[in-house]
């Protein structure tokens, strides 16, 4: 995938330098992927990546450009700089551990990563060149239903503990902060599209289950599979059986990812998760598969 998007990104302009890093960015290694850059921008959809790239930002001395999205609202702000306010600042600890829905389970408005993107790209060119007044020390809110744009203010905190006077100037476990829970991430199986397809080709016995939500399921959904929306997992524990393997999938593979892992607590086991959802399905065995 990444080599497709460096193609793709070449194609559309030849003049600029892709560079891609096959590798999850960690606290071991953010600071030398971002010391080699002038500015960093941060497209990321959970908590501990967003610390992460706040504090190590802060730390090698270069602008981090946030963008946030949730439904029909999106946000956009410069952290980091030298005259102004980090993440950390505005949102010194991150929500508890489930508290703010993610983007596969609250949905969002499908032309917003293309708003926010756009204008975090705009903010980076911006810095780049040294034009215009970026959006730092400001907040922008984007509410997509009634098409407004406002800004509010936001000030550094002497305190705040990524660019405040008691800084260490360390990076941490971000899962912890977040308070992530990774204990047992690795007991669930996963299994790719292809294998999944193939399992399907020679009629393999195995129960398959769409994890998402209805309106999802009436748009599209796998040859085979039965519904039981996340939400529902427990009220329909009964319907499992762990004597006959159960594949579960939904957009992304995080839905399904979770409710394997509820069954698993439950004492439902030969439970496997589809990498990648139904997403990563049309990309690897049917592309005309509609995801939205």
């Amino acid at each position: 995938k990444l080599d497709v998007a460096r193609e793709r990104i070449l194609a559309a302009n030849p003049n600029v330098s892709v560079e891609c890093f096959d590798t999850r960015l960690t606290s071991a290694n953010a600071i030398d992927v971002l010391q080699r850059f002038d500015v960093v921008i941060d497209a990321s959809d959970n908590f501990p990546t967003r610390y992460l790239v706040n504090d190590a930002s802060v730390i090698v001395g270069i602008p981090s450009i946030y963008g946030s999205i949730h439904r029909f609202e999106g946000q956009l702000s410069v952290f980091g700089a030298s005259d102004g306010p980090c993440y950390r600042c505005l949102f010194r600890e991150p929500p508890p551990a489930g508290a703010v829905p993610n983007c596969a389970e609250a949905g969002v408005l499908g032309v917003l990563p293309g708003i926010i993107g756009s204008l975090q790209a705009a903010e980076a060119i911006k810095i780049v060149t040294g034009i215009g007044d970026p959006l730092i020390g400001r907040l922008l809110l984007f509410d997509a239903l009634s098409m407004n744009f406002r800004t509010i203010e936001i000030r550094r905190d002497p305190d705040c503990p990524s660019c405040g006077a008691a800084r260490t100037g360390t990076l941490i476990d971000y899962e912890i902060l977040c308070g992530v829970d990774t204990a047992g991430a690795e007991e669930i199986r996963e299994i790719s599209p292809t294998d999944l397809a193939a399992m399907m080709e020679r009629h393999a016995d195995f129960d398959l289950v769409d994890v998402r939500e209805e309106y999802e399921w009436n748009i599209a959904r796998l040859p085979g599979a039965r519904l039981v929306p996340v939400g529902r997992i427990a009220d329909e524990l009964a319907s499992f059986n762990s004597a006959r393997q159960t594949v579960l999938y939904c957009r992304s593979g995080i839905r399904s990812l979770n409710a394997a892992r509820e069954l698993a607590s439950a004492g439902i086991s030969n439970v496997v998760n589809l990498t990648g959802g139904v997403m990563l399905w049309r990309d690897e065995v049917d592309p005309t598969f509609p995801v939205f």
